[in-house]
């Protein structure tokens, strides 16, 4: 298990799981309009506890392998695609061309994000230190 544990997968494959019961959580209650407001506090809460029991671990785990920052945004598309799924099989509702030009514009947070850490530097550009002294009187 320690093994699994240490692959930068497994995170992943949590934060998916966790997601799904997420959405059933926050929106799965919408099919069922008629129920009363309480009762279906009561079940969201209850679903969402097995949600908590996945992202938990899949947060502490993951960043071993990603900054929270990364971990954050790899929760965001993994929302967006369980919830895309989720409203066009369970709620019955479209997928849209803006949804989609949404989609991929977190597409591009996710490689902004993971984008080097620090810019290589060239044998010929100046240090912040020394740029500081360029720049200052």
């Amino acid at each position: 298990m320690n093994a699994l544990i240490q692959t930068r997968w497994f995170p992943i494959a949590l934060l998916c799981g966790s997601n799904v019961f997420m959405t059933f959580a926050w929106y799965g209650h919408l099919k069922f309009k008629s129920s009363p407001l309480w009762l279906v506090i009561l079940a969201s809460w209850g679903i969402a506890f097995f949600e908590y029991v996945l992202m938990v671990p899949a947060n502490r785990w993951g960043n071993s392998a990603y900054s929270a920052t990364q971990l954050k945004i790899i929760q965001e598309v993994i929302t967006l695609t369980v919830f895309s799924g989720f409203a066009l099989f369970y709620l019955g509702e479209r997928v849209r061309w803006n949804h989609v030009a949404a989609f991929v514009c977190i597409l591009a947070a996710v490689g902004f994000t993971f984008l080097p850490l620090t810019a290589t530097k060239t044998a010929n550009s100046p240090t912040a230190t020394q740029h500081a002294k360029i720049i200052s009187p």
